[in-house]
């Protein structure tokens, strides 16, 4: 039976189908898994809600006579349990009243049986359009809300574009990796974009239509991020005042983005371990194990390595994070970008501050080019951002940059605001810095890079 997947469906999505007759479920089962969706089935009223209790699903068949059961009654408690479910229902006994109680409950469509292969596609591609409408519509109504429906300022798509050899090919293998479901560590340092990467893999992915869902590790304490992942049922703890589903259910069908994964606590480490390999969980405070189909995906800026042999890091948690590694060259090294990205954040914020026609100075632009960027694209786009606010004219000068001074250590032939090879400007840089801080632990956090890259920095320039 099943055949070619229409054109307008590609992404999976979880299907539940319910209906008291094996051949009904074991068809519609088959015909659903060959078009590459993930399909549960259920006999009973009570198993169906059992299966909705423990999974996410996009989209609901149900019967509307379950043996001496209603269809109907389980259509409003799947619905209460998860309003955004579509439902569509299915009898052989079809009538006008069914069909009009049943919408006037929640369902999206009616099918009568028997129905064929071509009427099940049409009903799925039916009930996942007017998903996508909803969604649109919510959007559109955020935007409304916000005084406009225009589609609000985002990050300039030359963010994920490079004239450098190195950016070029993380590029390309994050598009590469895109198309799997492989698990990818993003590394590199602070503010170098790894969390624009991971929207990328998501929007180049067939899971592009899901959620992209981010939680950041070092935000909160190992009890509460584990109710922020996992989520939390009502009285599990003080202040647990209502039900929270957690990330990892929010995300379901989608992608989660492990943020600074390097500060997990261990605590968390065997659970999300667990997740990765079964995906299964429990929320805090409920014994019931639940399931969900997401992707992940990590950021770090610290070395996972040195954390796995000073104990903070479980090895056989990395292997599972670590499928792909892609490394995120800083801002220093990739000098021929810059421009690139602060005209871009230039036009952006220039038309979000309703001044569109700002333009750098030659003295800014060679302002721009002499910093050594320690906090790579984040403190570009964030003095760009600052200096479009406060410019009166059209010509953004540099002192509108509030750049730190580029002074040189005594005795160096190179003079302010010439032009130098980038690698001169990180040393000194670093020389400075490590001459005005007590410890390299402080140096590091000033400089935005972790320990281990510092002191490979000190090894390479001979500091």
């Amino acid at each position: 039976m099943p055949g070619k997947a229409p054109a307008a469906q590609s992404a999976a999505l979880a299907v539940l189908v319910v209906d008291d007759e094996p051949n009904i479920r074991r068809m519609m089962a088959l015909h659903f898994e060959g078009r590459g969706h993930r399909v549960r089935t259920a006999a009973s009223l009570a198993e169906a809600l059992r299966e909705a209790a423990t999974r996410t699903f996009d989209i609901a068949f149900v019967d509307l006579r379950l043996g001496a059961e209603s269809g109907l009654d389980l259509l409003t408690q799947l619905l209460a349990q998860a309003p955004d479910l579509k439902v569509v229902v299915i009898t052989a006994y079809a009538s006008i009243e069914t069909a009009v109680e049943a919408m006037r409950r929640g369902a999206k469509d009616y099918l009568p049986k028997p129905f064929s292969p071509a009427e099940l596609d049409l009903a799925l591609s039916k009930v996942t359009g007017l998903g996508r409408l909803e969604q649109r519509v919510r959007t559109l109504e955020r935007g409304l809300s916000k005084g406009t429906a225009e589609p609000q300022a985002s990050e300039p798509q030359e963010a994920l574009e490079s004239a450098n050899t190195a950016m070029q090919t993380v590029i390309a293998l994050a598009r590469q990796v895109a198309e799997t479901e492989a698990r990818v560590l993003l590394r590199g340092e602070s503010g170098t974009g790894k969390g624009l990467v991971a929207r990328a893999i998501h929007a180049w992915s067939a899971r592009r239509d899901k959620p992209f869902v981010t939680i950041s590790c070092p935000v909160l304490p190992a009890d509460l991020l584990e109710s922020e992942l996992f989520g939390h049922v009502r009285g599990a703890f003080t202040g647990a005042t209502r039900d929270n589903p957690g990330r990892v259910a929010v995300a379901e069908g989608g992608t989660l983005l492990l943020d600074e994964i390097g500060d997990l606590p261990p605590r968390l480490q065997p659970k999300l371990l667990r997740f990765i390999q079964d995906r299964e969980y429990e929320r805090v405070g409920d014994p019931v194990t639940r399931t969900a189909d997401v992707r992940i995906l990590a950021a770090t800026n610290r070395d996972l390595e040195v954390a796995v042999r000073e104990g903070r890091f479980r090895e056989d948690l990395l292997y599972r994070l670590n499928v792909i590694t892609l490394d995120i060259p800083p801002l220093r090294e990739r000098l021929e970008d810059v421009m690139p990205l602060a005209e871009s954040f230039l036009d952006l914020f220039g038309r979000q501050y309703h001044k569109p026609d700002l333009r750098f100075s030659a003295a800014a632009l060679q302002a721009l080019l002499a910093h050594s960027w320690p906090g790579n694209v984040r403190e570009l786009r964030n003095v760009v951002e600052r200096a479009s606010m406060l410019a009166g004219g059209r010509d953004l000068g540099p002192e509108l940059l509030l750049l730190p001074p580029t002074e040189r250590p005594e005795g160096s032939a190179v003079a302010v605001g010439d032009l130098v090879p980038l690698a001169e400007i990180e040393q000194e840089h670093i020389r400075r810095v490590l001459a005005r801080t007590t410890s390299l632990k402080e140096a590091a956090a000033i400089l935005g890079v972790d320990q281990a890259t510092l002191w490979r920095r000190r090894k390479q320039y001979g500091i």
